[in-house]
């Protein structure tokens, strides 16, 4: 595709969509958290997100206003169909020097993936990075989170197998949970709860606050994990708890659902 803000070419590699229901969980807990890290509006009908190189082989992300193109190109690539990805010039929002994600392909023929220098996109900003593995926080949190919802069925038997970690007494699963209770009667911010199709009637129901990530599928089980936790996946009690509020976990799920945002 042709970037007329970088004045040269880009070599698209693989494109995610940044959208209420659908964002990467490295951009922050919720949709307009993810907009604000990459410095865009959050707008309703949200971006797509074209990560590539140019002609010098330097990582850039340009943000585009055409979703639908961008999401029938995820589309394509998932059935393992060729989509040539080449969003018009107009809908460009932003070039941005980097790439938030990191990706183990590179452009055919072009230098080794590598960041352009400081300020090259204009806005004066670091070059985006995808996180570091070494560390645990927020993000790393959030992204654990996603390998479970994508990875449902091989963390469902591993945590029933283990019991996960000792979950029912632990304060800050009691605090979690109460602040998602808290949602379903005052709905948080657009994308901190979203819903996805999931088979045979059930969804798969993601939620994020301040300091914790909640997975979940209606009508078999929750877990929940924590900044103060790292690594640990703690498995949500099905009984609730009345001493604190709390419905049981299939209610609670149900009302989470009912006011999550969901793909469009």
């Amino acid at each position: 595709m042709s970037d007329e803000e970088g004045g040269g070419s880009l070599y698209v590699l693989t494109a995610v969509l940044l959208t209420p229901a659908r964002f990467p969980g490295v951009l922050g807990d919720d949709f307009p958290e993810a907009c604000s890290l990459l410095g865009v509006k959050p707008a309703a009908q949200g971006y797509g997100l074209v990560l590539g190189q140019d002609e010098e082989g330097a990582r850039w992300t340009v943000v585009v206003d055409d979703v639908s193109l961008v999401a029938m190109a995820i589309a394509s690539w998932d059935c393992g169909m060729e989509y040539d990805l080449s969003p018009d010039e107009r809908s460009i929002v932003v070039s941005l020097a980097g790439w938030p994600l990191d990706l183990s392909v590179a452009a055919p023929g072009v230098p080794e993936p590598h960041d352009p220098e400081q300020g090259a996109d204009g806005t004066g900003r670091v070059p985006l990075a995808p996180p570091s593995a070494e560390a645990w926080g927020p993000v790393q949190r959030r992204m654990g989170a996603d390998q479970i919802a994508r990875e449902w069925a091989d963390w469902r038997e591993q945590v029933a197998e283990d019991g996960g970690a000792a979950a029912a007494a632990h304060p800050g699963l009691a605090r979690a949970l109460q602040e998602v209770l808290a949602y379903t009667q005052s709905p948080p911010p657009p994308g901190r709860v979203r819903s996805s199709f999931a088979g045979e009637g059930a969804r798969t129901l993601r939620a994020d606050g301040p300091g914790w990530s909640l997975v979940a599928r209606t009508g078999e089980a929750a877990f929940v994990l924590l900044d103060e936790e790292p690594g640990e996946v703690l498995a949500v009690p099905g009984d609730g708890d009345p001493d604190l509020g709390l419905p049981e976990l299939a209610e609670l799920l149900t009302a989470l659902d009912r006011i999550a945002v969901r793909p469009a």
